[in-house]
């Protein structure tokens, strides 16, 4: 249950847009523990990849809604959380962030709040504020578009065995700031 190719026309290509996915979750978000717990899902297999051919906010949403309720419906020992990789729809980081808001829209009308969240994902992510270039926005700069489904309990354990959850994210920038656009470079060299 970890992976899925959701029907994609080109299926090479598909693996390796999955492929991508799965060494930045390994080099960056854990190599570089941007966040604490996403090792332990991804050593335990528990997560799922899911990969869309969605090209529109609407055909994306249904997948969003059916990547909600496959969660919803599976025991959390074996699917914790999922990764909707949407390499062709809300390609542009200011329609995907727009879209954000659909997707909190969805959630609370699937009467998913309080039980799901979604973290957000992108090549283009852009904090508020920041310039393009930043160092700091790569924290949340994944290969493709990608909404990241997390459940609230997970995050509620993890945050209870991380004392110092509050400061993730004033970390990540000082190691993003250590590391530079060269060693960030140099991640995916190998």
């Amino acid at each position: 249950m970890p992976q899925v190719l959701c029907p994609y026309t080109d299926l090479a290509a598909g693996e390796a847009i999955v492929d991508a996915t799965k060494t930045w979750l390994e080099r960056a978000v854990i190599g570089l523990n941007l966040c604490p717990f996403a090792k332990s899902v991804f050593v335990k297999k528990q997560v799922r990849y899911a990969l869309t051919a969605a090209a529109d906010a609407d055909s994306l949403l249904a997948e969003l809604e059916h990547e909600l309720t496959l969660l919803a419906e599976t025991d959390p020992e074996q699917l914790d959380t999922t990764l909707l990789i949407h390499p062709l729809a809300m390609t542009d980081f200011l329609d995907y962030h727009f879209f954000l808001g659909e997707v909190d829209a969805l959630i609370r009308n699937l009467g998913y709040d309080g039980i799901f969240q979604i973290a957000s994902l992108h090549p283009q992510y852009e904090f508020a504020g920041s310039e393009p270039d930043d160092i700091a926005n790569y924290t949340n700069r994944s290969p493709y578009p990608t909404l990241h489904l997390l459940r609230e309990s997970s995050i509620d354990r993890a945050v209870a065995a991380f004392p110092d959850a509050a400061d993730i994210f004033e970390r990540n920038i000082e190691t993003m700031e250590r590391l530079g656009h060269e060693g960030w470079k140099k991640l995916w060299l190998s």
